[in-house]
């Protein structure tokens, strides 16, 4: 095992900062959907608490979006134009969490500075924050003040259609948090992951990887 330095403070900090308010808006956003039903709190202050994590999310987005504009780490999120190539590389990767990780097999993924995602997480990442996130915010903000934003909202299709798309979406992260939770524990030990994530480093194996990208 060697240990390589992968993600930078600002990108940690930015990961608990969004892992944190993200917990938070859903947990929030469930009790304004389902009022009446779970009353932890008032529902004016669910909806107070969903609005501040909502822009906490938005400006550590922009944030997010500036590290990587200004930093050559941005490849890690640039689509694989090479198709056949990221083909092979994720059905690799796809034997492994549905067959090989319970067999003890090698992650055939190796984490690299500038490979830092296997083919499924690069293609997961890359439409979670560069076309989810942003739709989610939009439509927050638009929810957010419908009387200021009526025109944008008359614009897209009305209410019904800004509340759907804020909802579906609201439902994706509500499985997308405990997979991800879950997937993190797949590394060569089970808070391998975390521990990265807190640290900085990442503890990989010598040798190229097998999706056949060093």
């Amino acid at each position: 095992m060697q240990r390589i330095y992968i993600h930078a403070l600002p990108i940690r900090i930015w990961h608990w900062i969004n892992a944190f308010s993200c917990v938070m808006l859903a947990l929030t956003g469930l009790q304004i959907r389902y009022v009446g039903t779970i009353d932890v709190v008032t529902f004016r202050t669910a909806v107070m608490v969903h609005n501040v994590f909502g822009f906490i999310v938005v400006a550590n987005f922009f944030l997010w979006l500036s590290y990587y504009a200004l930093s050559d780490k941005r490849v890690n999120y640039l689509p694989n134009l090479q198709v056949a190539r990221f083909i092979r590389g994720a059905m690799r990767q796809s034997e492994f969490y549905a067959f090989g990780v319970f067999k003890g097999d090698p992650n055939p993924h190796r984490v690299t500075k500038y490979h830092q995602f296997n083919p499924l997480q690069a293609m997961t990442y890359q439409a979670l924050m560069l076309v989810v996130l942003p739709i989610q915010g939009i439509t927050g903000i638009l929810l957010w003040n419908l009387t200021g934003f009526a025109g944008i909202v008359a614009l897209v299709g009305g209410v019904r259609v800004v509340d759907t798309v804020h909802v579906l979406i609201f439902a994706a992260f509500l499985f997308f948090i405990p997979f991800h939770a879950y997937l993190s524990t797949m590394g060569h030990t089970p808070l391998a992951d975390y521990k990265a994530m807190w640290d900085g480093y990442e503890e990989v194996e010598e040798g190229e990887s097998a999706d056949g990208v060093e």
